[in-house]
This record gives C-alpha cells, sequence and structure tokens, in this order.
C-alpha cells in the first residue's frame, strides 16, 4: 500500500489533462502521481511505430500556436514549446466530389475561398457571403474572447469576470444567438447547391453551431493553426518530461478499477493488480463513464449528471485506415474529403465520404521518399466490438476495409496499390482498448451548440476531495481544452485552499 506523505493529488491518466494537472500540481507544491492505464502518455494523442513508419492517430492541428495567443503561454509553461515545430495550416481542407470532378480548397485566403465557393455554387452568394462576413468578425483580437472563457474556471468566475468576458465578445456576441447557434446542418439547408451543402457539412461536424465554423476559419486566416510536424509524441513527451522535471511520478500499465471513498471523501485508488493508493485528492483525467459509473459505482449523480450520461450523443468512432507507401505526396494538403460516388458498406452503415490525412509536413512519419497517407471513415462501436468477439472475422473485416479504402484512392492517386509497404487498421474497439473512452467516442461528447455551451462541473454532488479533468467537462476535447481543464482542477484547490494559484517553479 502506497501513503504519500505530504499533501498528495492522485491523476488518473496520463492524457493531456492528466499531464496537465500533474505539472500545474506540482508547480503548487502539491505532490502528484499518475496511474495510466496504457504503455505510454498522450490517450488519445496517439501514435506508433510500424516497420519504420510512424502511424499518428491523434491531434491532427493544433490552435493557437503563436506566441501572440494567450494559449501559446500554455503550451510554453507545459514545455511543449520547447522542441516542437509548428508549421502553419494554410490549406484546412480540400474537398473532392467523385460525382462532378469538383476540387475545393479551403485555405486562409478568405477572399479567394468566397470566390472559389460563388464559383461552385453561384446561386448561395448570400449566404458564402454571410460565412464569411462571420468569419472576418472573428479574426484577430476579436478571437481574445477564447482564451478569457478558458483561462479560469467557470467556478472561480466571479462578477467582473464575467463582465470581461462579455466585454471580449461585443463584437461578435450576435453569432453566439439566433441561426448562429444552431447546428451547422440547419445553416447548411439554406443552399441552393447540394454540393456546398456536403462542404458545409463537413467542414467539422454537422452537429456543431455555425459559430464554430467561423473560428475555425478565422483562425486559419489568421495562421493560428498549426501542424505537429513530430507527430503526437513529438507534443506529448515534452509535457511528460516537464511533468518529471517539476518532481511528478508517474505508472504505467497501471490501471484504475476503484476510486477509494471514505465517509463521502475520495481517498486514494485500487488498481486492476489489487494495490491501494491514497492521497488527499483525486482527480479522474480519464473516461467519464467509467469514472462515474464504473470507479465510483454510480454513487454521486444527480439528475442533470444522469441525464448528459444518458442522453447526451458521443462523438462518432472512426476506423482509421493508414498505409505505408513508397511514394511522397508534397503538393497535397494536410487534410482532404473525399466524398463518394458509391458509398463503402461497413456493418449496417453505408459510408458517404472519408478524410485524408496526408502526413507531409514532418521527417519524423516515414524514411526518404516515402509517406504516410491515412483515411479515417465514421463507423459504429456496436459492429466493432461485437465483431472483436471473434479474432478471424474481425481481422477478416479490417483487412476487407483496409482493401476497399485502397481501390477508392487509386482514383486519386494511381499506382498507390502497388507502393504499399505498410498497412495499419485501428477500429474504435483499438481506441477503446488503449484509452478505455467509452464506446471508442475519441472526442468524448459531440460538439452540439447546447454541450458547447453547457458548464459541467469537475466535481461530483456529494463526494468530497474528488475532481475531473479532460474532455467529458469541456465538451469538443482538443488540445487547449483539455490543458485547459488540467489547470482548473489545481486552480480551483488553490482557491479552496486559500493560496496563491502559480504557473511557473518560482
Amino acid at each position: 500500500m502506497r501513503k504519500m506523505t505530504e499533501k498528495s493529488i492522485i491523476i488518473i491518466g496520463a492524457g493531456l489533462a492528466g499531464l496537465s494537472a500533474g505539472c500545474y500540481a506540482q508547480m503548487n507544491g502539491y505532490r502528484s502521481y499518475i496511474f495510466e492505464h496504457h504503455s505510454k502518455p498522450g490517450g488519445v494523442a496517439a501514435d506508433w511505430k510500424r516497420q519504420g513508419y510512424l502511424i499518428d492517430g491523434g491531434i491532427h492541428f493544433l490552435m493557437w500556436h503563436r506566441p501572440s495567443h494567450p494559449t501559446y503561454e500554455l503550451y510554453r509553461e507545459l514545455g511543449a514549446t520547447q522542441v516542437n515545430h509548428f508549421p502553419d495550416m494554410t490549406t484546412y481542407s480540400r474537398f473532392i466530389d467523385e460525382a462532378s470532378g469538383t476540387r475545393l480548397d479551403v485555405t486562409c485566403d478568405l477572399d479567394r475561398l468566397k470566390n472559389d465557393l460563388k464559383a461552385i455554387a453561384p446561386e448561395d452568394t448570400l449566404l458564402i457571403d454571410d460565412l464569411i462576413t462571420g468569419a472576418r468578425s472573428m479574426q484577430g483580437s476579436n478571437m481574445s474572447f477564447a482564451a478569457s472563457m478558458m483561462g479560469k474556471p467557470p467556478e472561480l468566475m466571479g462578477l467582473l469576470d464575467r463582465l470581461k468576458q462579455y466585454w471580449d465578445m461585443r463584437k461578435v456576441f450576435k453569432y453566439f444567438t439566433g441561426k448562429y447557434a444552431k447546428p451547422l446542418a440547419d445553416y447548411a439547408q439554406a443552399t441552393h447547391s447540394l454540393l456546398l451543402r456536403r462542404i458545409l457539412e463537413n467542414l467539422f461536424l454537422p452537429e456543431v453551431p455555425v459559430w464554430f465554423v467561423f473560428m475555425l476559419l478565422a483562425l486559419l486566416a489568421d495562421r493560428q493553426i498549426g501542424l505537429l510536424a513530430r507527430g503526437c509524441s513529438g507534443f506529448v513527451q515534452p509535457i511528460e518530461e516537464r511533468y518529471k522535471a517539476l518532481g511528478g511520478e508517474v505508472a504505467y500499465e497501471a490501471t484504475v478499477e476503484e476510486i477509494l471513498v471514505e465517509n463521502d471523501r475520495a481517498v486514494g485508488v485500487r488498481l486492476a493488480n489489487g494495490s491501494d493508493h491514497h492521497a488527499d485528492v483525486v482527480v479522474s483525467a480519464t473516461d467519464g463513464h467509467n469514472t462515474i459509473f464504473k470507479m465510483l459505482g454510480g454513487r454521486y449523480v444527480d439528475e442533470k449528471t444522469k441525464e448528459r450520461y444518458r442522453s447526451w450523443k458521443l462523438i462518432r468512432p472512426v476506423v482509421m485506415i493508414s498505409f505505408g507507401v513508397a511514394r511522397v505526396f508534397p503538393d497535397d494538403p494536410p487534410l482532404s474529403f473525399i466524398m463518394l460516388k458509391d458509398p463503402i458498406a461497413i456493418g449496417t452503415q453505408a459510408v458517404h465520404g472519408f478524410s485524408l490525412r496526408i502526413f507531409n509536413y514532418g521527417t519524423k512519419f516515414a524514411p526518404t521518399g516515402k509517406m504516410v497517407i491515412q483515411a479515417m471513415l465514421e463507423t459504429e462501436w456496436d459492429f466493432w466490438n461485437d465483431l472483436q468477439k471473434d479474432q478471424q472475422r474481425y481481422d477478416v473485416e479490417k483487412q476487407r476495409v483496409a482493401k476497399e479504402v485502397l481501390v477508392r484512392l487509386e482514383a486519386h492517386y494511381p499506382g498507390i496499390s502497388s507502393l504499399v509497404e505498410v498497412t495499419d487498421v485501428a477500429t474504435p474497439y483499438t481506441i477503446w482498448r488503449y484509452t478505455l473512452n467509452h464506446n471508442g467516442a475519441y472526442m468524448g461528447w459531440l460538439p452540439t451548440p447546447e454541450g458547447l455551451m453547457t458548464m459541467i462541473p469537475r466535481t461530483l454532488p456529494g463526494l468530497a476531495n474528488f475532481y475531473m479533468a479532460g474532455q467529458w467537462v469541456l465538451v469538443g476535447g482538443g488540445v487547449p481544452s483539455c490543458l485547459y481543464s488540467g489547470r482548473h482542477v489545481v486552480q480551483i484547490l488553490c482557491q479552496h485552499e486559500r493560496k496563491r494559484f502559480s504557473r511557473t517553479t518560482s
């Protein structure tokens, strides 16, 4: 049995939120210890080696990667800016419509984007003007409200903090109400062009509010979206190193099965190997379902929490097929979306399009003269979870889907099939196996208008000395949100103990 002698914190999960919580705990005089289910840090921010290729299955891009934005300071405090290189994402995505042969690049040049959209959908001029106007309104200093919203946990925000938020949002406030606060799919229904409708719906997810897409386009135009040239591990490992340098400790392949509670106070954890570990505070930076209903047995929930976990939709899981190919694609954008002429059948689902990642922005992903190309298809959790119970059928289906995707890629990259040296398939079950994310939901909740505007408490009713961090308390996941959520926990702890919160070791 491990008993910590100082003011101590046990953190469950060494993903971005857990590492962040650990770093700020150490900065503020706590002794922290992280227990991680997997054999390495990062959680869903993961990559892995396959025969000389680096398969990156995590972070697609990094928002606010330049020193001009306050969030850059968060990255700096956590050590993530010291050895990384973040090339600008100048093209957010290339849309390829197989039926019409149309191609559209969503670039950082909003004037070009407006003209290109009008060229393919001249009948939707008014809506396109509205889209670009919304994006322009969120450019520059008008985006400062995003940092102020995440910089301090809602639990600690007073009247002056909220007034400052409203002031920072004064020029864009109208975009958070009315038609702009509704799902993007609703906004896209107003189009006359079916092609434009499909492009809009796939700019991110059709369920996100319209203002979210305005924000993405604004960040792109401001060159505030960067790529991870060293992959996920190149971003995560410096944070882990920072945590250890601050005196933090982490145990891998250490799965927490139960959160120990005495007199309605969290006092530690029990691991799968049966060992108990005690601390003054427990922080769960892992899956919300597993935390609340398994580790805590569902004992500390109110009606709002029950309803949230019962009815809120999760991000749709994906099957990810990565090919290591003996060829480079230097002129392709890092992200594309192929709208298929004929759908791909997976389980009971017809997949009408898929995202494609081209890892041509760093030298770590493949040997010289070679490259990784990765397709991501939305799929069903139940299908893959049921299938994995029969390993042979599971493997056969993975091979079938990979072959089918490769056939489709031949139309866009002739001869690619003969150049494939490595094929790697990760299913929703794969994601669950390594991260325990409920139903393979790699980003937690679906970022709907309701979810994005809901303040989810970092605590559970009736349970003292316990906090949650990560994508289950900040809807939409993403790097900044997860890192901020870890910092929030320590800010709340410091406030409760009436000690000044520190963002440095000095």
